[in-house]
């Protein structure tokens, strides 16, 4: 996944409406973000994974805290390039929230789009298809994009310390390798369970013909 522009205004420290031009940013390869403790570092972060997701990790039930507090209304939205199979796609998920009552912060708009040369194509405008078609698209869920594309703050050391059916998963799906692992598996499951119920069908059909051995025909 390659960022191309994030646009976010009323989360947290940002009330007022910012864009990013990652483009731009990326033309050198690589590049960093710096400022003073407090400043919004990694609330750019959380604007990424707010938009993909609808929920930051660290905010308290996922959504609330994330809005700033002079604020009613807060706005994400997001575009990136997925390559695949020959060719690339550009995307942008937006994703807009309301106060109701003191803490409380619920999704008002959410949708999914292509951007193609003939213009743009909404894929998706309700949250859980939306949620659905990030999941299809980028092939990880909220846990995989945090451990492996944007890691929190100190989540390196849950990341090093993954189970092996944690990490296979994760590995699964951050590599779509689900044919190979949870498909092949299945498949496996399938012909054992099979092979089983012949051998109990064989056994029955014995069981029905009575002791044939040589020993009891004489």
């Amino acid at each position: 996944m390659k960022p191309i522009r994030l646009k976010l205004a009323g989360l947290q420290s940002y009330r007022e409406a910012q864009e990013i031009d990652f483009e731009r940013l990326c033309e050198g390869g690589v590049f960093g973000i710096f400022g003073p403790t407090g400043s919004g570092k990694s609330s750019i972060l959380d604007a990424m994974t707010l938009a993909l997701y609808g929920k930051v990790e660290r905010a308290a039930g996922g959504t609330q805290g994330i809005m700033n507090q002079a604020e009613k209304t807060l706005f994400v939205a997001f575009t990136f390039e997925l390559n695949g199979g020959g060719r690339t796609r550009r995307f942008r998920v937006e994703r807009q929230f309301k106060r109701s009552g003191d803490v409380s912060v619920g999704s008002a708009l959410c949708r999914f789009i292509e951007l193609l040369p003939q213009g743009e194509q909404v894929l998706a405008d309700k949250l859980a298809d939306v949620n659905r078609c990030v999941e299809e698209h980028i092939g990880l869920n909220m846990q995989d994009f945090t451990r492996a594309v944007v890691l929190p703050q100190g989540k390196f050391a849950e990341f090093l310390s993954l189970t092996g059916k944690e990490r296979r998963s994760m590995l699964q799906r951050l590599f779509r390798l689900e044919r190979y692992g949870d498909g092949l598996a299945a498949r496996l499951q399938q012909r054992v369970r099979a092979a089983e119920s012949a051998l109990a069908e064989a056994a029955a059909e014995q069981q029905g013909l009575g002791d044939a051995s040589a020993e009891a025909v004489a």
